[in-house]
Formats: C-alpha cells, structure tokens, sequence
C-alpha cells in the first residue's frame, strides 16, 4: 500500500448554497452498522461497560462485523512521514484501530485493537514487531483484543489508565507520562468524560520533521465528540480544551469513521458554515468510495466541529443560549455543550 500525506480538502466543485453536490446521495452511517452505545442507558451501560454481559455482546459484534465487512468498513490509507508509517485499521462497523510502526526499527504499537486478527493480519503484512498496545479507555469495542495480541506477543505492553478496567493493563499511566516504543515518543493525557480514565495518547512529530498525531479514542471525532457516559458536561469540556491545546496543526485520529453523521447534524446547526459545508461535501465524496475521511486536523475541526465551538456566538446564538450576567465563561460554554449534546443525542434517536 502506497503511503499518504494530508492534504486540504478539495471538493470537486465549490460550495453551493446548501445541501450536497449535485448526483450525490447522502446515506446516514448509522444504517451501515449500529453502535451499541446509542442509543443506550444508564442500565444497558452498566451492562456493557462492566459485565460479562457487555464482553459477550462485543464478541457478537466482531463475528458479525468480520461477515459484513471481510475487508473492514473503510478502504486503509496509510500516513507516512520519515521514520514513521501510520496504518489505520478498520475494525467492527465503524471502529479504527491504528498501527504506528518506527520504519527504522520495524517496532510497532497499536492503539485501540478491538479486533485482534485484523489488528495481527496487519502486523505480519508490514513485518514489525509489536511492543505496545495503547487502550483509550476500557470499552470493548477498543479494548477487546488486549488479551489474545498479548497471548501472540509475549512482550509487548499494554498502557492505560488504573482509572479504566482496561484488559490486560500491565503499565498504568499518569496524565502526562510519556512511554518511548523505537524511536517514537507518545504523551499519554487523561481526558475524562466519556469514562473516568479515558486518555488520549499524542505521537511527537517533531523528531520526524511532522505535526504531533493525537489518537482521541472516544474523546473526539470529525465533527464530533464521545458521550460524557461517566462525567460532567464541565469534565467533558476541559478535555475537549485539552486537547484543542496541542495546537491547531495537530493531526487528529479519531477511534470512530462517525464523519457524515457528525457533519450533518453540525450543518443543521449552523446554517451558513462555509467551512462545514465544504468538509461534508468532502467527506461524502469519500465515503462513497468508501475512503477513511482520517485524519483531520484540530485547526480545521475548529472551523465546522460544535463541540469545539462552544465560545462562538453563532453556535450560542443558533441554539438561543446567551451568556448570563455574572456567569463564568467556561461554566457558561459547559451550558452550550450540554445543549449540543442534548441535541445530538435526539438526532442519533430519530
């Protein structure tokens, strides 16, 4: 496979007024395959996050996901820069794992593997060893695999949260520990919300002449965000600022392909987003060839993602929230992304 680098977005054709380009169809993903967390309460949650139960449930969406999707859900587009590969993985419906390989010395980590013979079908295609895996957090659908990759790998590692009942955990990390694998150096952040140990893991770029790469897990999507399942709309918003802080060339590697889903909903809030409508006529045009829309970058996710723009007025104002007198701006933007939420969640149920 041939490698990528990112580049703008170019739609065929500009922006029109509204809408999708012409003789494209929009088709919802969550028609292609279902998410188990939506939508979903507090008892189904308990049931999936922490029994047996939920690990059941996972193993039957594996095996119908390896029916429907042999090839996986998304055509892979490897990134590479010097030094560095980045394959992502297509896993389950609508999942990515990704393969982080040090091109030198043929050392690999992986992040989120929730479906181990993709994950080691993808390891013996590039002929690496696996040293590490990196878990987001505990959910099945990101850590599943943990168990029979280290079965197959007797020393690799498995980094994660203590907070999370992460399978297999063997080095629990600190909010800004960092853990070397070759020559690639990743920062593990804590960004609770969606769960109380979730953690992003953020690759350094710079020894490579690159951007930093942030793998999100369930903390960010294109367009969107993870639901705060075990956290506050203020414990969510400080995460999203967490990572909004790496800066705006980060490239951003999300845990789900929930891109036309996410542009869409965006789009029914802010109307006259050029920058949001441009990206959903990209991102349609490669889910039609069934093209991963990875990764973004969280310069651009600021332009179109609500979720990262709770501070722009005309978000507030589409969503008929204003700032109270007295109140703090960060409580006040807690507010709008409750709402966002709020709305995202109707939209995912209709």
């Amino acid at each position: 496979q041939s490698c990528r680098r990112p580049a703008g977005q170019r739609p065929s054709q500009e922006p029109g007024s509204g809408g999708l380009p012409e003789g494209m169809e929009y088709i919802p993903t969550r028609k292609k395959g279902k998410n188990p967390m939506k939508p979903v309460g507090v008892a189904w949650y308990s049931l999936y996050a922490r029994t047996r139960l939920g690990y059941l449930f996972y193993q039957r969406q594996v095996k119908k996901a390896r029916e429907r999707y042999p090839h996986g859900h998304s055509v892979p587009q490897p990134y590479c820069f010097p030094g560095v590969k980045i394959l992502p993985i297509p896993v389950l419906s609508n999942n990515y794992s990704y393969l982080v390989i040090d091109t030198g010395s043929g050392q690999a980590a992986v992040i989120d593997p929730s479906d181990p013979l993709a994950v080691q079908a993808a390891i013996e295609e590039e002929g690496v060893m696996l040293e590490a895996i990196f878990c987001t957090h505990k959910h099945w659908d990101h850590s599943g695999g943990n168990e029979a990759l280290c079965q197959k790998h007797s020393s690799c590692r498995v980094y994660g949260s203590a907070l999370d009942a992460i399978p297999q955990l063997t080095n629990p990390l600190a909010d800004r520990e960092k853990v070397s694998v070759g020559c690639l150096t990743f920062e593990a952040l804590a960004t609770p919300g969606h769960t109380v140990g979730h953690m992003v893991y953020v690759l350094d770029g710079a020894p490579f002449g690159s951007s930093p790469c942030l793998f999100s897990g369930d903390l960010l999507f294109l367009a969107g965000c993870g639901r705060p399942f075990e956290g506050s709309p203020e414990t969510m918003l400080a995460s999203l600022d967490v990572a909004v802080g790496l800066g705006e060339d980060t490239l951003l590697w999300p845990g789900h392909e929930y891109a036309l889903e996410c542009l869409t909903f965006a789009s029914l809030l802010e109307l006259d987003n050029s920058a949001l409508e441009q990206k959903l006529q990209w991102a349609v045009q490669q889910r039609q060839e069934k093209r991963s829309t990875c990764p973004s970058t969280l310069g651009e996710e600021q332009t179109y993602n609500p979720f990262l723009r709770t501070h722009q007025p005309e978000l507030q104002e589409a969503l008929g929230l204003w700032q109270g007198v007295g109140e703090d701006p960060d409580a006040f933007r807690a507010r709008v992304l409750k709402e966002v939420r709020r709305r995202k969640d109707l939209y995912q149920a209709t």
